[in-house]
């Protein structure tokens, strides 16, 4: 993939995450009642950050962790060109009654999310659903739907490009924008 602009790096993107923990920590307390939930693929890998950072800062916090795949939940499944692969979900739990928070890593029309959370009413119905991410786009939003914890928020045009480089997948944490023409 070409090289896009850099919007965070390392050093601010470790601050971030270890906001966004600090943050589900004061608002759950010892997280009693609650799952957290990756969005696969990249949404996962992000969830776990989280996780382990939450445990790492209050190692009394039990919660639930799960990965939620959402191919076949999409709207646009079947208007593909290539095969789906889908990915694995793994929540070995039910989140009836829990609260539950989704984890991904960019929000751009919403379309991925209505997707989870159509996805995670197979596993029952939670008493709450928040929703974690690390890029909000904010702009072409095609559903009603908002972050109620975000790393940073972006404006970038339609056809731009905005990637969520995880240090355990490509080397580095950062943040990239690449433009239309990639």
């Amino acid at each position: 993939m070409a090289r896009g602009r850099l919007i965070i790096k390392e050093e601010r993107f470790k601050i971030t995450v270890q906001r966004l923990c600090q943050q589900l920590i004061e608002n759950y307390g010892d997280f009693q009642d609650t799952c957290i939930i990756g969005v696969q693929d990249r949404g996962v890998f992000l969830a776990e950050r989280i996780a382990d950072c939450i445990k790492s800062e209050q190692k009394s916090s039990k919660f639930d962790f799960g990965k939620l795949d959402i191919t076949f939940y999409r709207d646009d499944f079947r208007t593909r060109n290539t095969p789906l692969q889908a990915s694995r979900t793994e929540i070995d739990f039910l989140v009836e009654n829990k609260k539950v928070i989704l984890v991904d890593d960019v929000l751009y029309t919403g379309r991925t999310i209505q997707a989870a959370m159509s996805a995670l009413l197979a596993f029952g119905r939670p008493a709450t659903v928040e929703l974690l991410v690390m890029v909000d786009r904010r702009f072409n939003r095609h559903l009603p739907i908002k972050a109620d914890y975000t790393g940073i928020t972006i404006d970038a045009v339609d056809d731009a490009y905005v990637r969520v480089e995880l240090e355990n997948i490509e080397k580095s944490d950062r943040i990239l924008m690449f433009s239309a023409k990639r």
